[in-house]
């Protein structure tokens, strides 16, 4: 009978401890949070956030371009003309213009044919 009665209680407590652990915790947060965000009497509202669009503080006004910043535009396009009239002046050099260079700075030796080598930087042998 003892015997009967502790076997009983065990089982009891063993289907209780299941049913509980089916629920999973995620589950546990969303049945709180259901609870606390439905309204009642004294927040009829509930916890619902307004749909209204955040107002900005204040907006600066543009005065349009002061003479400073104009003045730096015309020394940043004249430092940019000056760049480019330089970089015409170099294209203008054999090491650029004649093809005999091959991109080198000075044109490469012209070697028999049994001792041609290799050039890494032109990737050509001569």
């Amino acid at each position: 009978m003892r015997l009967m009665r502790i076997l009983f209680s065990t089982l009891l407590v063993l289907m209780a401890c299941a049913s509980f652990a089916q629920l999973s915790r995620k589950e546990k947060r969303a049945a709180r949070k259901d609870q606390s965000s439905q309204p009642t009497t004294l927040d009829p509202a509930g916890d619902q956030p307004t749909s209204a669009p955040k107002q900005s503080k204040k907006k600066a006004k543009s005065t349009g371009t002061t003479y400073n910043s104009q003045k730096e535009f015309e020394e940043r396009m004249a430092a940019k003309g000056k760049t480019y009239r330089r970089n015409e002046k170099m294209l203008m050099t054999p090491q650029y213009a004649n093809p005999a260079y091959f991109g080198h700075k000075r044109p490469p030796k012209k070697r028999p044919a049994n001792k041609m080598k290799f050039c890494k930087e032109c990737g050509i042998r001569h």
